[in-house]
């Protein structure tokens, strides 16, 4: 379980004394027990615990990467360093990446399984990348290969 995984990461960055990954640490698990707050009394409570804590995952990387391009764009390169750093520790907790290929060969085999056929399509099609690859895929990147599948 990815708690289990977070919270003995956070017990090893402390004996490590490694203040980057504990303070990383620490923020995903503030973000987790966040959003368990927020889901009490709602329909949301009994999502698998997995698949939540990677969509809070992945919201932490896309959030650091837009933070990067901003501290670049501002000539601040410390700290697009640190928010590189965090993501190289959030990444350890998220299933492996797909790369390029794979996610051409995802694009594909959902097309032909829903049959989609034009541009009306794509919010089917990237709904069911979303259920089947939540935290594999970079949905920007399939989004794109769809969009050129279907145009």
């Amino acid at each position: 379980m990815l708690r289990d995984d977070l919270t003995a990461a956070m017990k090893d960055a402390m004996r490590a004394k490694d203040k980057r990954k504990l303070s990383t640490v620490r923020l995903i698990l503030a973000a987790i027990k966040e959003s368990d707050i927020a889901a009490r009394g709602t329909d949301n409570a009994d999502i698998d615990d997995d698949a939540k804590v990677i969509d809070i995952l992945s919201k932490m990387v896309k959030q650091r990467r837009d933070s990067i391009k901003a501290y670049e764009e501002a000539g601040r390169c410390e700290l697009a360093e640190q928010e590189k750093d965090e993501i190289t520790i959030i990444q350890e907790f998220l299933p492996k990446q797909m790369d390029e290929d794979e996610i051409k060969a995802a694009c594909d085999a959902v097309v032909a399984e829903l049959g989609a056929t034009g541009l009306k399509d794509i919010g089917r099609c990237m709904g069911a990348l979303k259920a089947k690859y939540a935290g594999q895929m970079d949905f920007a990147k399939a989004s794109v290969t769809i969009k050129g599948m279907l145009s």
